[in-house]
Protein backbone atom coordinates (compact mmCIF):
# COMPACT_ATOMS: atom_id res chain seq x y z
CA UNK A 1 0.00 0.00 0.00
CA UNK A 2 1.29 3.09 -0.96
CA UNK A 3 2.20 6.51 1.21
CA UNK A 4 -0.49 8.97 1.43
CA UNK A 5 1.00 12.36 -0.40
CA UNK A 6 -0.71 14.87 1.64
CA UNK A 7 1.21 17.43 0.66
CA UNK A 8 -0.02 17.59 -3.00
CA UNK A 9 -3.28 18.34 -1.20
CA UNK A 10 -5.05 21.72 0.10
CA UNK A 11 -5.26 22.67 3.73
CA UNK A 12 -9.16 22.68 2.87
CA UNK A 13 -8.91 18.84 1.64
CA UNK A 14 -6.29 17.76 4.39
CA UNK A 15 -8.93 18.96 6.94
CA UNK A 16 -11.95 17.53 5.74
CA UNK A 17 -10.60 14.18 5.00
CA UNK A 18 -9.03 14.66 8.49
CA UNK A 19 -12.29 14.98 10.61
CA UNK A 20 -14.43 12.80 7.93
CA UNK A 21 -11.98 9.68 9.47
CA UNK A 22 -12.77 10.52 12.90
CA UNK A 23 -16.77 10.41 12.19
CA UNK A 24 -15.76 7.06 10.16
CA UNK A 25 -16.20 4.96 13.39
CA UNK A 26 -18.92 4.13 14.88
CA UNK A 27 -17.56 4.38 18.47
CA UNK A 28 -16.31 7.88 17.70
CA UNK A 29 -20.26 8.86 16.33
CA UNK A 30 -21.95 7.39 19.32
CA UNK A 31 -19.36 9.11 21.98
CA UNK A 32 -20.29 12.46 20.10
CA UNK A 33 -24.12 11.69 20.16
CA UNK A 34 -24.03 10.50 23.73
CA UNK A 35 -22.06 14.02 25.09
CA UNK A 36 -24.69 15.76 22.81
CA UNK A 37 -27.39 14.06 24.81
CA UNK A 38 -26.35 14.83 28.31
CA UNK A 39 -25.54 18.14 27.37
CA UNK A 40 -23.01 18.34 30.01
CA UNK A 41 -19.99 16.31 30.60
CA UNK A 42 -19.14 13.24 30.77
CA UNK A 43 -16.91 11.22 33.08
CA UNK A 44 -16.93 7.34 33.77
CA UNK A 45 -20.00 6.99 32.13
CA UNK A 46 -18.95 6.45 28.58
CA UNK A 47 -17.83 2.60 29.29
CA UNK A 48 -21.16 1.92 30.50
CA UNK A 49 -23.06 3.85 27.92
CA UNK A 50 -20.83 2.50 24.86
CA UNK A 51 -20.45 -0.51 26.01
CA UNK A 52 -16.94 -0.72 24.83
CA UNK A 53 -14.00 -1.71 27.15
CA UNK A 54 -11.97 1.19 29.22
CA UNK A 55 -8.79 1.63 26.90
CA UNK A 56 -11.07 1.60 23.88
CA UNK A 57 -12.90 4.16 24.83
CA UNK A 58 -9.54 6.00 26.12
CA UNK A 59 -8.29 5.86 22.37
CA UNK A 60 -11.49 7.14 20.74
CA UNK A 61 -11.50 10.08 23.16
CA UNK A 62 -7.86 10.49 22.62
CA UNK A 63 -8.89 11.09 18.79
CA UNK A 64 -11.57 13.40 19.26
CA UNK A 65 -9.73 15.15 21.62
CA UNK A 66 -6.67 15.27 19.28
CA UNK A 67 -9.17 16.82 16.26
CA UNK A 68 -10.29 19.44 18.50
CA UNK A 69 -14.25 17.81 18.59
CA UNK A 70 -14.26 17.60 22.77
CA UNK A 71 -12.52 19.12 25.37
CA UNK A 72 -11.43 17.54 28.95
CA UNK A 73 -10.76 18.75 32.15
CA UNK A 74 -9.63 17.05 35.26
CA UNK A 75 -11.72 16.69 37.74
CA UNK A 76 -10.46 14.55 40.89
CA UNK A 77 -8.87 11.49 39.50
CA UNK A 78 -11.17 11.57 36.38
CA UNK A 79 -11.25 13.28 33.01
CA UNK A 80 -14.45 14.74 31.75
CA UNK A 81 -15.16 15.53 28.52
CA UNK A 82 -18.08 17.91 26.33
CA UNK A 83 -18.01 18.96 22.88
CA UNK A 84 -15.85 21.75 22.13
CA UNK A 85 -18.80 24.32 21.02
CA UNK A 86 -16.45 26.57 19.03
CA UNK A 87 -14.06 24.05 17.18
CA UNK A 88 -17.72 22.20 16.68
CA UNK A 89 -19.01 25.57 15.05
CA UNK A 90 -16.44 25.59 12.61
CA UNK A 91 -16.82 21.91 11.31
CA UNK A 92 -19.78 22.70 10.77
CA UNK A 93 -19.22 25.21 8.64
CA UNK A 94 -16.37 23.75 6.75
CA UNK A 95 -18.58 20.54 6.64
CA UNK A 96 -22.01 22.61 5.21
CA UNK A 97 -19.58 24.37 2.33
CA UNK A 98 -18.39 21.13 1.45
CA UNK A 99 -21.54 19.44 0.96
CA UNK A 100 -23.51 22.43 -0.02
CA UNK A 101 -21.63 22.21 -3.29
CA UNK A 102 -24.14 22.00 -6.39
CA UNK A 103 -23.67 19.51 -9.18
CA UNK A 104 -23.13 21.41 -12.36
CA UNK A 105 -25.93 20.79 -14.92
CA UNK A 106 -23.68 18.24 -16.89
CA UNK A 107 -24.85 14.85 -18.80
CA UNK A 108 -22.43 12.87 -17.55
CA UNK A 109 -23.08 9.70 -16.26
Amino acid sequence: MGITKTEIFTDYQNQIATLAKAFGHPARVAILEHLFNINACACGDLVDEIGLAQPTISQHLKELKKLGLIKGNIEGTSVCYCIHKENWAEIKTLFSEFLNKDISNSDCC
